[in-house]
This record gives C-alpha cells, structure tokens and sequence, in this order.
C-alpha cells in the first residue's frame, strides 16, 4: 500500500515529531495550558500519520478542528501560531466578529481561505528565491558591470582581427578586475543609473483591490494589455543597485505557476486557520436582531470548515483537510450558543485556564524570549545593563494579578502595561545614562507603581 505523496513542506523533522516532542516545543514560547498544548499536538502529528496512508484512506482522514475556551491573554492565539511555525505550515488569524452574513456589509469568510492562499504563495516563493539566489546573483552582477562599464566602440573598418582580439581581451580583463573589485566592496558607494520595474499600480487598480479582488478577480491576469510591465530609471549607490537587480532576476527564474500549484498543495494538506472571537458570533437566549446576522456568519463559516471548493486567482482550493482552530472566551455566550452543525465540526474542546501570580513570574522569566529577556535585550542597545532581581519579578506579578482582579482581566497582556509603566524612566533617560548599571528591585517596583495600583481610578486607566 504506497503512501500518499504530501507537499515537501510537511515531510520535515519537525512534521515527525512526537506530541511529547511538540508539546516540549510549545513549552519554550507558551507557559502553562497543558490539555490546549497536548490537543494542537495530536493534531499536527495525525497530519504526519495521514502521510503514511494510501490515497484513498488519506482522502477520508479529516482534520479533527479544535475549540479552545479560556479569557483573553492566556495564550490560545500563541499556541496556534507557534504550532504553525514548528510545522512550517500556512497560517492565519482572522477575526470572527469581522465576517458579516452574506448580503451584509462586510468580508465574506472565502476570504479567509484566499489571505491564507496568498500567505501561502508569499512562503513558497521565498524558498524558491532561495533556491535560485546564487544564480541570479550572478546575473544582477553581469547586468551592472554592463552598466559600470559599457560595451566598447565598434571597432573601425581597418582594424585587423588581431588588432580586435587584443581589444577583446583587453575588454574582458578590465571587466574581470571591476569584477573582483564590486566583489571585494569597493564600489559599493559608487552610483549608477538602473532602469527598474515599476510596481505601483494604477489607481483605477486599486479601487479593484478593495472591491473586485476580494471576491476572487485578478485584473492584471484577466486584461494584461490594461497593466503594461513599466519601468523607471533610478540612481542607486552599487550595493543597493546590486540587491535590486537580484531580487529582479530571481523573479526571473522562478516558476510562478509552479509556485501557485505548490502553494495550494500546502494550504489544502497543512494549512492553519486560527478564527478568533468566535463566541462573539454565537447566539444568546432571549436575545433579538443581531442573532440573526450572527447565526447567518456561522452558515457561511460553515460550508468552509465541512469542507468545500474556493476560487481564489491563483486556482481552486479545496479546504477539506485544513485544520481550523477557533477561540473566544466564552463569558456572555456559551459553545453550546453555536449552531449544532458548527459545533460538531469542532470535535476537541479544550479549556484554557486562566492565569495567575505564579503563571506571571513563570512568563516573566522561563520563555525563550521572555518579557523580562526582552527588556533588557532592548535596553542593552543603548549600552544600559538591566538587573530584575528575584523578588522584582515576584512583586510584578503580583501587581499585574492585582490589577487584573480590580479591573478587566486581560491575561499575561497586562504584564506589558505593568512593564512599561515600570521602564518608563529608564526607557526615556536610557541614552544618557549609557554605560550604567540599573538594578529592578521590590523596592524600585513598590516606588514606581504601588501608588498607582492602590488607585483604582489611576490603575484603571494607566495600568
């Protein structure tokens, strides 16, 4: 029984690797929410097992979709996208609340599946660039020393060949020393006239973008004759001049069908799409009007996540075996608010607890790129070294805990305000003071925020 041939993309090391692998690998960039992280990584490894069967039980495997319920700023966007990124997967987030029934004002859902397409193009094309980038290097390279040396002066009538050979040669060594000296940089600051491609678009065009292109219609593709390739002359130092050519003559080489058809492979077998604030789509009892505009986005959406056939202007998208992961906090709402035949295509509910003092302190420090990592990373720019100490990071958490139980619960975002209101000082006076040694202790903390968290007028609107 052969296996069924997948794009390359899902064929990796990290498409193989174990749900205790995945979830390791999550645990770097998201603290906590154990059941989300094991659910987002049974998933993405049935994808590495739908690669192992036969075409036609490969064909019946669907994605199982997954509905994460937890407030906000507890990390289920994170989870998602870093999932995505370890997959090396097309991914979006889109917004439910932005979608409007149809017949309404407003996106229509397909769009979700042609944004998730283009993502998808814009990944294949940049490995592709990759792939050719050496060699169209070298063609940039012959198209400026065409520029910095232009061709000689046809020869005279009387010239022998002898006399045209040596001329030749004499051409062809000047080139090779301008060669080695562009290589070495020597030339970077040396300005040349090029004649490049235009890529602005016609106003007319753009008025398209925000309205014809959206449901589906390239217009460039359909009337070329309307969008002449122009270019412009424009004078640019070598170095710069060098890139653009590059990036010009890998366009060039590269296939852009073939990156069509390789990008609608990936989005129909590994593509993520993350819809958020679902539960602001769902119905409520007793409640009139807007649940009927409700209700009709959740039966568009519906067709999308069952699986169906979206024309988008690089081909037709089969959104069968996309794996679709929805969120909201449920706190008015409730999953059950959803329409039978939406909450049956999310077959994994997980619940993602909310955070508290210790879950701070852990997202303050543990992350590969923790906050507090971050801080003293940027401060570190303007040669100021950032000390927290232990108990700094323990009263932060604290406070942010504090405000989040007085005001509005915001999650692990409310760190950031907390953070910044903290640096404040420092962020502002870290020019002048470069070079100095700034310790974050309880005591700095207690001076810079307790009056403010003690406040809940101040606290609410500064913190």
């Amino acid at each position: 029984m052969a296996p069924i041939l997948l794009p390359a993309s899902l064929d990796t090391s990290a498409a193989s690797l174990t749900p205790r692998e995945i979830v390791a690998e999550l645990d770097k960039y998201v603290v906590g929410q154990k059941a989300a992280k094991r659910a987002v990584a049974i998933a993405l490894r049935n994808r590495y097992r739908r690669q192992r069967l036969s075409p036609e039980m490969a064909e019946e495997v669907a994605p199982k979709n997954i509905l994460m319920i937890g407030p906000t700023g507890v990390g289920k966007t994170e989870i998602a996208r870093r999932l995505a990124r370890l997959a090396q997967s097309p991914f979006i987030k889109v917004e439910a609340s932005k979608f409007t029934e149809v017949g309404y004002v407003g996106r229509d859902v397909e769009s979700m599946v042609r944004d998730l397409v283009e993502i998808a193009v814009k990944m294949v094309r940049e490995e592709r660039e990759v792939e050719v980038r050496e060699k169209a290097r070298h063609a940039a390279e012959e198209r400026l020393l065409d520029l910095l040396l232009p061709p000689a002066p046809v020869s005279p009538l009387g010239e022998t060949s002898a006399d045209a050979a040596m001329t030749r040669e004499h051409a062809q060594s000047t080139r090779e020393r301008l060669r080695e000296q562009l290589r070495a940089g020597r030339l970077d600051t040396k300005t040349v006239e090029v004649d490049t491609r235009d890529r602005t678009m016609p106003s007319f065009e753009v008025i398209a973008g925000s309205s014809v292109e959206e449901i589906g219609i390239n217009l460039r593709d359909m009337l070329p004759g309307f969008f002449p390739g122009r270019t412009r002359r424009r004078s640019l130092p070598v170095s710069d001049a060098l890139d653009v050519l590059t990036e010009e003559e890998a366009q060039k080489l590269i296939d852009m069908e073939g990156v069509a058809k390789a990008a609608i492979g990936r989005v129909e077998n590994s593509g993520i799409i993350f819809v958020d604030e679902i539960d602001k789509i769902a119905g409520r009892e007793g409640s009139h009007g807007p649940d009927v505009s409700r209700e009709g986005v959740q039966r568009d959406i519906l067709p999308i996540v069952e699986g169906t056939t979206v024309n988008t202007k690089h081909g037709m998208v089969r959104t069968d075996h996309i794996l679709f992961i929805a969120a909201g906090a449920f706190h008015v709402s409730k999953p059950s608010d959803l329409i039978p035949e939406l909450q049956g295509r999310f077959p994994i509910r997980v619940e993602l607890e909310a955070l508290g003092r210790d879950d701070f302190v852990r997202i303050l420090t543990e992350p590969q790129h923790a906050l507090v990592k971050q801080y003293v990373a940027l401060m570190g720019t303007e040669g100021v070294t950032l000390e927290f100490s232990a108990d700094a990071v323990e009263r932060i958490a604290e406070l942010a805990t504090i405000v989040n139980d007085r005001t509005e619960n915001i999650g692990a975002r409310r760190l950031h305000t907390v953070l910044e209101r903290l640096l404040d000082e420092v962020s502002f006076h870290a020019p002048e003071i470069g070079g100095q040694v700034v310790r974050i202790d309880a005591a700095y903390v207690n001076r810079m925020l307790v009056d403010i968290v003690r406040s809940d007028d101040l606290s609410r609107y500064i913190l």
